[in-house]
């Protein structure tokens, strides 16, 4: 990509990956993948932007916004407005990611309460009201985790890769674990689904994350699938920091 002033940069640095977001207004153009943030920096080095935004829960954000040529620089923190009314009783300890994913389901559905259900290293699950009021929700091991944990606090199980569509009942130790953890993880989605189902109508469910590949499958006619749900809520956050 060639320099350019008018598009906004978001960035999202989670626990294994840095995703970089491209948007012109609010369509996302280009959208980039870095191991590293030494691979960021030499990204950023090399454009300009009008304006940008980071969202971190890994490194530190000032030293990677010291890489960013834009005119408007801002770092998503608890004390940065957003677009929504953050209810959570402890502001400091919750994740960034998690408040970028409620404003990226609440400008979709602006009118119906939203549960957003993220599926990366930990799943995640987020629940804002029609009214725009940030509840918080609840956090869970993610497919990584359960898979690492089983062959950690076992002297013989192995460590098993996810598979797209598990067999319920394995024939053989690795598809057992992968039957167990993945059909287990799926259910429980599926569980949290149905419960706040039961408590709120006209509720809409997005599942977004590393992971969602797995289970939208077996979630579809329940959920809407946003890939990349966490990058355009940055990027409302940001806009609506732009023009307060």
């Amino acid at each position: 990509m060639n320099k350019s002033n008018n598009v906004n940069l978001i960035i999202d640095i989670g626990n294994s990956s840095a995703k970089v977001g491209i948007f012109n207004q609010q369509e996302l153009i280009e959208k980039h993948v870095f191991a590293s943030v030494a691979m960021l920096n030499l990204f950023l080095d090399k454009h300009s932007f009008k304006n940008s935004i980071i969202s971190s829960v890994s490194s530190n954000p000032e030293e990677i916004q010291q890489h960013i040529q834009a005119e408007k620089k801002f770092i998503l923190s608890k004390n940065l407005p957003i677009p929504a009314t953050n209810l959570y009783a402890t502001p400091s300890t919750l994740g960034v990611d998690r408040l970028a994913g409620v404003c990226g389901a609440r400008q979709l559905f602006p009118s119906y309460h939203c549960l957003v259900i993220d599926a990366g290293t930990c799943i995640t699950y987020d629940f804002i009201d029609k009214e725009g009021n940030y509840h918080g929700g609840g956090i869970s091991p993610g497919l990584g985790m359960r898979f690492q944990a089983v062959n950690t606090f076992t002297a013989k199980l192995p460590l098993v890769q996810a598979v797209k569509a598990p067999r319920l009942i394995g024939d053989s130790t690795e598809s057992c674990i992968q039957s167990g953890v993945i059909i287990g993880l799926t259910e429980e989605i599926k569980g949290f689904i149905r419960l706040y189902e039961q408590e709120f109508e006209d509720l809409k469910v997005v599942l977004c994350g590393g992971d969602t590949v797995f289970f939208e499958n077996q979630l579809k006619g329940s959920i809407f699938a946003v890939p990349e749900l966490v990058l355009s809520g940055l990027n409302s956050i940001l806009d609506y920091n732009v023009n307060l």
